[in-house]
């Protein structure tokens, strides 16, 4: 990969929405240049989509989000990829990445209540011929996502006065 798609894929990563004349200032290339560049990298699948880095908890809206760990037993000639393309396929499904250590796959899953996604987990997920085991964590809180703090801390600019 060229050094400038490295660079452009770095600027886009922290922000998506700089304008093209930014960015090729920043590079030191043409607009033209990295207009070319990211539709190439579209057109290869490295860019697949721009999306922010949204806090979720300062809006109205209800959800609930698992991790699971899920121990599975891989296919033949497909290895891991099958199983995770038929987890995958599942509509609560965000991501699924395929681990080492104690399991196989870590699945994060979102739905409107605990109780949605818990029977996710005990109705599609465990019901699958493949799957050998699972363990689920729900996540309470973000405190950072993607480089994002969520929530800087306040310091206490007070001075300490001791007796």
């Amino acid at each position: 990969m060229k050094k400038l798609e490295m660079q452009l894929l770095d600027l886009l990563q922290e922000d998506c929405r700089l304008p093209l004349e930014k960015l090729a200032v920043m590079l030191g290339a043409t607009t033209a240049e990295v207009a070319e560049t990211i539709d190439s990298l579209e057109k290869q699948r490295v860019i697949l989509r721009y999306a922010p880095t949204i806090n979720w908890d300062k809006t109205d809206r209800e959800r609930v989000e698992a991790m699971i760990q899920v121990s599975v037993t891989p296919q033949r000639d497909a290895g891991f990829d099958e199983v995770a393309k038929r987890i995958y396929r599942f509509e609560e499904v965000k991501s699924v990445y395929l681990m080492s250590g104690g399991y196989d796959l870590l699945v994060l899953v979102e739905g409107r209540t605990l109780k949605e996604c818990a029977l996710f987990v005990s109705s599609k997920l465990s019901t699958l011929e493949m799957v050998t085991g699972t363990a689920t964590s729900f996540i309470l809180k973000r405190y950072k996502e993607e480089g994002v703090v969520f929530e800087e801390g306040k310091t206490d600019n007070r001075l300490v006065i001791t007796p």
